[in-house]
């Protein structure tokens, strides 16, 4: 199958390298100069993905026409920040493809200016893209991981049971096992929410809470994802799932999580602004924060994680206060508000 994966960030560039290494025949976009002769040259993304090699079979390239040309699948890995404007650049070489083609978000994150979810971005900026050829790739997965082929578990989640089908065989395999959901917003909306509890668990991490405020954190955090996800169409049982609880283990105490170090340094009293300076990956809990916020808002949902977190980036409110907040709120049962 010949494939087209569009951002050669960290995710992008993995998943281009796992289907390689499956067989299929990929190409991978690349955005900036710099990454694309790194790859071009040495067949290595030297700045997200060091040490690792690209196959054979990885094309790489800048063009959008390029890319896309004769493809059978799309793989998107552009950050949340970039998605719609990426898919504007893309929309003659999608308009100029030829016959039926799928298409995959793998980006765990929500558009700030319009809080839209990528699937909504992708059916709004490519015309003719209709559920039956849409998916979203999710749960916990490190980038280096997957490409130095290390055991992972995720989830391919469409509303079309037959897509999550052929595309769970499309990407199975090589030590990534992966699992089909038909609760496609739900796996999209815990993928993007989880990132805003990993910048919690990395705030009482650096605040040298312990782990027992972590864990509580973690499991709290899925309290309220759960909740925000419900009010908002999503399934309940897709949080307990590799999309939810899992990529939310995973990201809150992994050691390679983006958020939870962005939390952690944070935590530490640096300034958020010296803590990005200089960081070249997407740290997709910042502006997601300002949707959940938004989205609890408009539903009634009781959001406390989220509204600490929004607080401590937007209002410039302490941790320290914003965790007291926390610990202050007014005593209740475990399961009020869970059904």
């Amino acid at each position: 199958m010949r494939l087209a994966v569009i951002g050669a960030g960290s995710w992008g560039t993995a998943l281009a390298i796992h289907l390689a290494r499956l067989g299929h025949g990929v190409t991978l976009w690349v955005h900036g100069a710099e990454t694309y002769e790194a790859l071009r040259r040495h067949r290595e993304n030297t700045l997200y993905l060091p040490g690792i090699t690209l196959p054979p079979s990885v094309d790489v390239t800048p063009e959008p026409m390029e890319a896309l040309q004769n493809v059978e699948g799309i793989v998107v890995c552009v950050p949340s920040s970039w998605f719609r404007a990426t898919l504007r650049a893309f929309r003659p070489a999608w308009e100029a493809r030829s016959g039926r083609v799928w298409v995959v978000s793998a980006t765990k994150g929500i558009e700030p200016e319009t809080y839209a979810t990528m699937t909504e971005v992708l059916q709004q900026e490519w015309p003719g893209l209709g559920d039956d050829r849409l998916a979203v790739l999710s749960g916990p997965s490190f980038a280096r991981e997957v490409a130095e082929e290390r055991p992972t578990a995720i989830v391919i989640a469409s509303p079309v049971e037959a897509l999550a089908e052929r595309l769970q065989a499309v990407f199975h395999g090589r030590n990534l096992r992966v699992y089909r959901n038909t609760d496609r917003r739900g796996v999209e909306l815990a993928g993007a929410m989880k990132n805003v509890m990993a910048l919690a668990a990395g705030m009482a991490a650096g605040l040298q809470f312990g782990h027992n405020a972590v864990a509580a954190l973690i499991t709290r955090g899925l309290a309220e994802m759960i909740r925000l996800g419900t009010a908002m169409g999503a399934r309940r049982d897709t949080f307990y799932g590799l999309a939810g609880v899992g990529d939310l283990v995973l990201t809150c105490t992994g050691p390679l999580s983006r958020n939870r170090m962005v939390g952690y340094r944070l935590g530490l009293g640096e300034p958020l602004r010296q803590v990005l300076h200089g960081f070249r990956m997407a740290v997709e809990g910042i502006p997601t924060v300002r949707a959940l916020k938004h989205w609890a808002d408009a539903h009634g949902v009781d959001a406390p994680i989220t509204q600490a977190v929004y607080g401590v980036l937007y209002e410039g409110e302490p941790i320290s206060r914003a965790v007291r907040r926390l610990l202050e709120r007014p005593l209740k049962s475990e399961t009020e508000g869970a059904e």
